[in-house]
């Protein structure tokens, strides 16, 4: 695999770069000690594997990953704990290694980086769901929790600029998201988007009138492109 690490310590990078020279399997094509001169360098070129820091001066670890299209394989590194939870969201991290990291930690991560499968379109920000494993619920993170929503909760899912607010039967949740990336997790058997702003939960449907349905106490509008599918949801005498 070809791999690069990302770190402004110099150090940092000199301690991984020589783990890397143990691994037949890794080779190591360029270092970086801010995250800008990474983005140009992936901008024109492929690489399978990245060593990447979390704290750096211009970007985050997770700025950078929502930064660039597709992003490859990632282990975190860091040495703070507290931002376990938060890489469990991103599909493209492999695993979190602590500072100061050991071989036979590395080793672990380089066999979740070997048996990692990353498809084409990435999603971030997002708990790996879909509709073939049968789930009941996904997560979402609110101030570094990850909150358990029941599907079967949701009624509206709107687009608000770069959040989605997930509105449920008891509490509203707003989530550094986008409504494509919500709508790929959602079954497809209960929800639709009727609107390039709003996903909706049929079987919350109070009424339908003209371009509009009533869900709870809140209009939503329906797209003329979008309304004949949810014409075809409906089970109409």
């Amino acid at each position: 695999m070809n791999c690069i690490i990302i770190d402004d310590e110099e150090m940092a990078r000199a301690i991984i770069a020589q783990m890397i020279s143990t691994h037949k399997e890794l080779n190591l094509v360029q270092e970086f000690s801010n995250a800008m001169q990474a983005i140009k360098y992936l901008n024109q070129n492929d690489v399978d594997l990245i060593f990447l820091d979390i704290h750096m001066p211009d970007f985050t670890g997770f700025d950078f990953i929502q930064t660039i299209k597709n992003p490859p394989k990632v282990v975190l590194i860091t040495s703070d704990k507290n931002f376990a939870i938060e890489a469990f969201e991103y599909e493209c991290i492999v695993d979190y290694l602590v500072k100061p990291i050991t071989e036979e930690r590395f080793q672990k991560a380089i066999v979740k980086a070997n048996a990692a499968q990353i498809p084409s379109s990435t999603s971030t920000k997002e708990v790996k769901l879909t509709t073939e494993d049968n789930s009941k619920e996904f997560y979402v993170n609110i101030d570094r929790r990850l909150i358990k929503i029941e599907f079967d909760s949701v009624s509206v899912v709107e687009a608000k600029g770069d959040y989605i607010h997930i509105k449920t039967d008891v509490k509203n949740y707003v989530v550094h998201s986008t409504l494509k990336k919500i709508e790929d997790k959602l079954p497809k058997d209960l929800f639709l988007k009727v609107h390039r702003s709003f996903i909706i939960n049929t079987k919350k449907i109070i009424d339908i009138e003209d371009n509009s349905v009533l869900i709870a106490k809140e209009v939503i509008p329906v797209s003329r492109a979008n309304r004949p599918e949810l014409m075809k949801r409906l089970n109409l005498l």
